[in-house]
């Protein structure tokens, strides 16, 4: 296995990633690999989340050792480089400047692995490999990984999780029912003017959304869907929620995914018994997880992959690799 720095130019900005191939001469077939929502980075770590055992790190070591070559990046505006990007990106992110960080991404694994490139996106990324596709790309992937997305609408998917944890409190719903109302005036183009009683974690959520470095996107995500995308996607997909996940659920975001996609013979369900937001084995039974117990499990430094996803995911991946041919 041999890992190299890479980076490739975006409008005035720079993309930084790490490639991955395994051993023996190219071509291979490769996975970009892309990450959830927030600061998270290539490898899947974030500031917000203790450790630095990143999900994506080791995703690309597995794949590498069953043949696959990766590509995982940093978002722009997140690593090192980020200041820099984000002074020249305030005020104009986009769902498109997303898709256009995957579409490099996948450039650059045709040119430098030379086989299938196949794209994984974990949470928020499973929107970005979705409007990549369905942005009738030059290159084209031979298909899709749809890790933990959002089967509801990301609005809709927030307030479940913030509901979750309102129930612990007392006065829980009231605290939900201030939340609402400043997503209401978010959405009807007005100041969110959160109320100071709801907790100081919800506010920090709330500023992030409405600040003007981050817009259009905020506006743009905060009504996204992966069910309406994978309607009509135009390759094979494999779609996966772990029954662990607290993210997302693999009922409620499962079951409009699975209407989504009905006719539709190449895309795959797979809902590992054990498995996280993020690919992690999590042994507890699900009622006991809760965001404050289950987050810092995600890359915690004995936290590994879910066996039974990881085993599932290679599995079609070299399924897929024996019936497409290769990008050129």
């Amino acid at each position: 296995m041999q890992s190299v720095e890479v980076s490739w130019p975006l409008d005035a900005t720079t993309v930084y990633g790490t490639l991955v191939t395994p051993a023996g001469p190219p071509p291979h077939p490769c996975v970009v690999l892309v990450a959830g929502s927030g600061p998270t980075d290539r490898d899947w770590n974030s500031p917000l989340i203790p450790g630095t055992n990143g999900s994506a790190r080791l995703l690309a070591e597995a794949l590498a050792g069953a043949g696959f070559a990766s590509v995982r990046y940093d978002k722009r505006g997140i690593g090192p480089h980020g200041p820099e990007a984000l002074q020249v990106m305030a005020g104009r992110m986009s769902m498109q400047g997303f898709a256009d960080e995957v579409a490099g991404a996948v450039r650059l694994a045709a040119d430098r692995a030379g086989g299938f490139v196949f794209v994984l996106g974990n949470s928020e990324g499973t929107l970005h490999a979705l409007n990549y596709q369905l942005g009738h790309p030059a290159n084209p992937v031979a298909g899709l990984v749809l890790v933990g997305p959002p089967g509801r609408s990301v609005g809709a998917v927030a307030h479940a999780q913030l509901a979750a944890q309102a129930a612990a409190f007392p006065n829980g719903e009231a605290l939900l029912a201030l939340y609402d109302a400043a997503i209401a005036r978010f959405q009807a183009g007005e100041p969110m003017n959160p109320d100071p009683a709801l907790p100081e974690s919800v506010q920090q959520l709330l500023r992030a959304i409405e600040a003007p470095v981050n817009q259009p996107f905020s506006r743009e995500l905060w009504l996204a869907d992966a069910a309406s995308l994978l309607r009509r996607v135009d390759v094979p997909a494999l779609v996966v929620i772990g029954r662990k996940d607290i993210q997302v659920d693999w009922r409620a975001d499962g079951e409009p995914l699975q209407r989504a996609a009905a006719g539709h013979p190449d895309v795959s369900f797979l809902f590992p018994e054990d498995c996280n937001h993020v690919l992690k084995h999590e042994p507890r039974p699900r009622a006991e997880l809760t965001a404050a117990n289950a987050l810092p499990n995600y890359n915690a430094a004995d936290a590994r992959l879910d066996p039974q996803a990881l085993t599932g995911i290679l599995d079609w991946l070299a399924a897929h690799v024996r019936s497409e041919r290769p990008l050129t």
